[in-house]
């Protein structure tokens, strides 16, 4: 795609702005078909990108005045029109941009872009979606917190977004797409669970639905796209990334603790630098906001330079891949009011 411009609020995330530039510079290597649109505090900004000749030469910069703090309210800052976030959020409903990538203020960050870029048509309610690893590959999980409760249209919808990103992203011809729950058996697990299942059957997304799938089946590569509502997908992540911290924990005390160990770990270090890699959360830094007319890209405000420039790569993957305009194109074949009622009347 030619003109790429990602636009970029410098001013969100634990170490900004110097994390963000560092990250940039990485990522304009690895891309150098993007351009950067740069919104942040002049002073605290031109110093640290001065210190990247090659990256200031891809760099727009424009000052901003205010920015979001991590413990600002939504309500807030939502109609702050000169904050970074709202600026580069609002540069892709302009046009100026394709995408907008943040490491602030998550909450602010999916208000501001549902304001600012609004819902698709006929979508009802956006989603947070991630890609993590499992014991074969990648898969993606929505929703991740946009929405604490949720219909039996929008987990519906959440698995047609999820499965049209893991086409995009992941390169899955026919992705495999189930809804997590208590119990595989069809009659377990909430009403609007029970109500989302039919409707996907019934529908014509035409997806490789596979039903329920139980969290511990998860790691084990049983789907590849995996829909919640935003409270359960939320905790399942965290539970998820404190068992892979658990992991990595033991595996370091239990070397530390053996001289034998100390001893085979020579021969151990090419397999545990491959888990080490596999497990390493900045290789899938980058939460989306699905659902939107335009594509808002959350970094993890903690992450270092290298996981920023992750999140930034997955951006301008799924801008050169057209995957807003492959979300509308789906939806619009597709009006899964009509199919609600009758999923009703199949749960029972």
């Amino acid at each position: 795609m030619n003109n790429l411009v990602i636009s970029v609020d410098a001013m969100g995330g634990d170490k900004s702005p110097r994390v963000v530039i560092e990250g940039l510079a990485i990522a304009a290597k690895k891309n150098p078909d993007i351009r950067f649109l740069l919104f942040g505090d002049d002073a605290k900004v031109t110093p640290i990108l001065n210190q990247h000749p090659d990256l200031k030469k891809v760099c727009e910069f424009r000052h901003t005045p205010e920015m979001v703090h991590n413990e600002d309210k939504p309500s807030q800052v939502i109609r702050n029109r000169n904050t970074s976030m709202y600026m580069a959020i609002d540069a892709v409903r302009k046009g100026e941009a394709q995408a907008v990538v943040s490491a602030g203020n998550t909450g602010a960050l999916m208000a501001i872009s549902k304001m600012v870029l609004k819902t698709i048509t006929k979508i009802h309610r956006p989603a947070i979606v991630s890609i993590m690893p499992h014991r074969t590959g990648r898969y993606v999980m929505l929703d991740l917190g946009a929405n604490t409760e949720c219909s039996a249209i929008n987990l519906a919808e959440f698995a047609l977004m999820g499965d049209i990103l893991a086409r995009h992203a992941l390169g899955i011809t026919k992705p495999k797409v189930a809804l997590l729950n208590i119990g595989t058996e069809e009659m377990k697990g909430k009403e609007e669970i029970r109500q989302a299942a039919q409707m996907i059957k019934n529908s014509k997304m035409n997806l490789d639905f596979r039903g329920y799938i139980e969290p511990h089946e998860i790691p084990n590569g049983v789907a590849d796209v995996i829909v919640a509502d935003g409270f359960t997908g939320n905790i399942a992540l965290k539970a998820t990334e404190g068992t892979a911290r658990l992991v990595i924990r033991m595996v370091k005390d239990a070397i530390k603790g053996s001289f034998l160990a100390k001893l085979g770990l020579p021969f151990m270090m090419g397999v545990i630098l491959k888990i080490k890699k596999t497990m390493d959360p900045r290789l899938y830094n980058g939460a989306m906001f699905v659902g939107l007319n335009g594509l808002s890209v959350k970094s993890h405000g903690g992450t270092d330079a290298l996981g920023f420039s992750v999140a930034v790569g997955n951006a301008a993957m799924l801008v050169r891949q057209n995957f807003v305009p492959s979300i509308r194109e789906e939806i619009e074949k597709i009006d899964l009011d009509e199919l609600s009622q009758e999923a009703i009347y199949d749960v029972y």
